[in-house]
């Protein structure tokens, strides 16, 4: 049986379709080949068009259907996976109110602090796990108070992975994970969180039938599945955030399991069995794709803004025409700690683990007269993997400490030099699989269409490609010299 997965990336939309027997992708498709722009009409605000990714969808879906390894109409499940957090707003024709709200836009800072004020900082932390902080339900109340022409057409509120299951399947659904990745779900009452409604004064019916994570919602429909040459009526059996999703793809789904990755963002995301949060919300609770009622599984998330993102500058800047993997042979060429040259990598958006205090990226130290184009790439990643390391200590604070950490093959952990400052840095081994996101969404239809019993039997046969283990503590001083550095920017 054949399984399809989308993964709507901010950069880029990929699809993949996975036999379930072999729980191997068949055929991969990415579309564009350019990644996509983020909208930023004003300093520290972040958009993309849901039109652009349900039209991208359909042309990656497209793409890879012409490729002719398998037969489109034996596709029996979608799975999509999704950037968290964004906002998006239709009418009651399902159609987009303005752009979405993305998830490294910090528009809605004030407006989640004075929120978590208001309703009661105890409160909020025992019942939502989190501030409101930036999350989407902040978002929706900055378009209340700025945009109220907006607002008065809402018929529903949706992150940007329910967008797309509507547009195949014309139905509106939600879940406790999607919701609580709004900081629109109540973990004790485990219900859409009351005081939040109440606060902003949000009308409860803004928000979708609560359905599992694993499950039907919708089904695609003729007119869709005949233009993408799909079978009408196959549903959408899974939904789920980007980083559950990547969590899910590695089989980290029990307590003390670890996952990470560093695409345009970099994120460390363990798993717990107890409504954890950290005082200041500088990591953030929500419920992973395994979570119910009588299963508390939760997923404690590290995010950083400016990982990927800051490789992709500092490629356009140092190597528009040279590879990825050509960047990494030249980062190679410059020794452990680039001659003292340090990298804060806090460029895109406010971050939650720095208390979403604006300080903006960094170069510090740059010398001309031994500074070159090598020293630079590395010092990037060494920033990057160093801004890891101050979030993982944080993790450690609230009983997070992972003994390993396994990541998907893909993204800056392609490369070897970067997967080693890594592990130098946080002092964990870590697991490469071959994994992708959109990989996971298909198997996660697959749980949701009941093909396979369970999220494990799913995962049985995944593919450990490599280990990389800490080797001594010569990267101490290095990250010591660049925390003291961030910390006279924090104030």
């Amino acid at each position: 049986m054949l399984l399809l997965g989308i993964d709507i990336g901010t950069s880029s939309i990929k699809v993949s379709v996975v036999d379930s027997e072999t729980q191997q992708a068949i055929a991969s498709a990415q579309y564009p080949d350019q990644e996509n722009a983020i909208l930023s009409p004003q300093p520290g605000w972040a958009e993309q068009s849901p039109e652009m990714w349900w039209l991208q969808v359909q042309q990656a879906i497209q793409l890879i259907n012409r490729g002719g390894k398998y037969h489109p109409k034996d596709i029996a499940a979608i799975g999509i996976a999704y950037q968290m957090h964004g906002l998006v707003l239709v009418n009651a024709r399902q159609e987009v109110l303005r752009d979405s709200i993305i998830w490294c836009d910090s528009r809605a800072v004030e407006i989640g602090n004075k929120a978590f004020t208001a309703i009661g900082e105890k409160r909020c932390l025992e019942h939502l796990l989190n501030s409101p902080g930036n999350f989407t339900a902040s978002k929706l109340a900055w378009v209340k108070q700025n945009e109220p022409e907006v607002y008065e057409q809402i018929d529903k509120v949706m992150l940007p992975g329910d967008f797309v299951a509507m547009r195949l399947t014309g139905h509106i659904t939600t879940s406790a994970s999607a919701l609580s990745e709004g900081i629109f779900y109540d973990f004790l009452d485990q219900r859409l969180s009351k005081d939040v409604i109440k606060y902003f004064d949000f009308d409860s019916w803004f928000f979708p039938l609560i359905k599992p994570v694993f499950s039907t919602h919708g089904e695609l429909l003729p007119e869709v599945a005949n233009k993408l040459g799909l079978k009408p009526g196959i549903p959408v059996a899974y939904k789920a955030g980007d980083q559950p999703n990547n969590a899910l793809s590695l089989n980290v789904l029990n307590p003390g399991e670890v996952a990470a990755t560093a695409g345009t963002s970099g994120v460390i995301y363990g798993i717990s069995d107890k409504l954890a949060y950290d005082r200041q919300s500088r990591v953030n609770t929500f419920a992973h794709v395994n979570y119910t009622e009588n299963l508390q599984r939760l997923g404690v998330l590290l995010c950083i803004n400016g990982t990927g993102r800051l490789y992709s500058w500092a490629k356009a800047l140092f190597g528009p025409n040279t590879s990825y993997t050509q960047l990494n042979e030249i980062a190679a060429q410059a020794p452990v700690g680039s001659y003292g040259l340090r990298i804060l990598p806090f460029g895109n958006g406010v971050e939650r683990m720095l208390n979403n205090k604006p300080i903006g990226a960094h170069i510090e130290n740059l010398d001309f007269n031994i500074h070159s184009k090598e020293h630079i790439l590395r010092a990037v990643q060494e920033g990057i993997a160093c801004a890891f390391r101050y979030g993982l200590d944080i993790m450690r604070e609230n009983g997070m400490a992972p003994a390993i950490i396994r990541a998907g093959r893909a993204n800056l952990f392609l490369s070897d030099l970067f997967t080693e400052i890594f592990v130098n840095a946080t002092g964990v081994p870590v697991e490469l699989y071959k994994n992708d996101g959109s990989v996971g969404a298909a198997l996660g239809a697959g749980i949701g269409a009941k093909v396979f019993a369970s999220p494990k039997e799913a995962f049985n046969q995944i593919e450990k490609i490599k280990v990389f283990e800490p080797k001594g503590n010569r990267f101490e001083p290095i990250y010591q010299d660049w925390k003291k550095i961030l910390n006279s920017k924090m104030g």
